[in-house]
């Protein structure tokens, strides 16, 4: 067992550990949910198609699912739905892609609305997080695009998927991001969160949540010399 420091422990704690590739077999989530009690995150994060997860009596673990992933160019309806099955098969969490290309269109309202079928079919206290795709957006874009999620009653806006060829979290958006929501939501940064650096000024921009595939590793290089032991 790996022992961390409070530091890193803090910071796994506000990890999704992440598991989202087309080849992922359940053996491959089931070794995810291990390493996420390991490491003490707050949730796991996988495909709809792996409900539903077993997690171990007394784990003090979430359970988060993409929606619509990963171009965001679903149905609303179909996304609603998708949403609603992964909540009734146990997740705790709904991560959702918007239609990027709605809102380089400028057409936020039609965001908005795609937003809130989700939100009608995850209710509170289920956590909706939007995914925004903000490498994908000009500054201005994503300052609407927050204002839409918000609008819609979604608890965080994340920054991306971590498949959008334009990249994925940057310090920018996230303070941007953050600046635009305020206290009205929060913030994920996902995407090419690698190394505790990273981590840490993803949360200092705002970020009170970090989707990370590679958790043991970023949190390992947290870890003071000596400090790590096993058993």
């Amino acid at each position: 067992m790996t022992f961390l420091s409070p530091d890193a422990a803090a910071v796994a704690r506000m990890i999704d550990h992440t598991l989202l590739k087309p080849e992922a077999t359940a053996a491959d989530v089931t070794a995810l949910i291990a390493e996420a009690i390991e490491l003490g995150t707050y949730s796991v994060c996988v495909s709809p198609s792996m409900l539903p997860l077993t997690i171990p009596a007394g784990a003090d673990l979430k359970v988060a699912v993409v929606c619509g992933f990963p171009s965001g160019k679903h149905h609303s309806s179909i996304k609603a739905a998708e949403a609603a099955l992964a909540v009734a098969q146990g997740a705790d969490e709904i991560d959702m892609v918007i239609d990027i290309g709605a809102a380089k269109a400028g057409r936020f309202a039609d965001v908005q609305a795609d937003i809130a079928a989700v939100r009608a079919s995850v209710p509170a206290p289920k956590v909706l997080k939007v995914i925004i795709e903000s490498a994908a957006l000009t500054d201005a874009e994503i300052v609407a695009v927050c204002e839409a999620a918000v609008a819609a009653g979604a608890d965080f806006v994340k920054t991306s998927t971590g498949f959008h060829p334009a990249g994925g979290a940057t310090v920018h958006a996230v303070r941007l991001m953050k600046q635009t929501v305020g206290d009205r939501a929060q913030v994920k940064a996902s995407g090419g969160v690698r190394s505790y650096d990273d981590a840490l000024a993803m949360i200092d921009a705002g970020a009170t949540r970090l989707g990370v595939s590679g958790s043991a590793a970023l949190v390992s290089g947290a870890v003071p010399a000596g400090s790590a032991s096993s058993y």
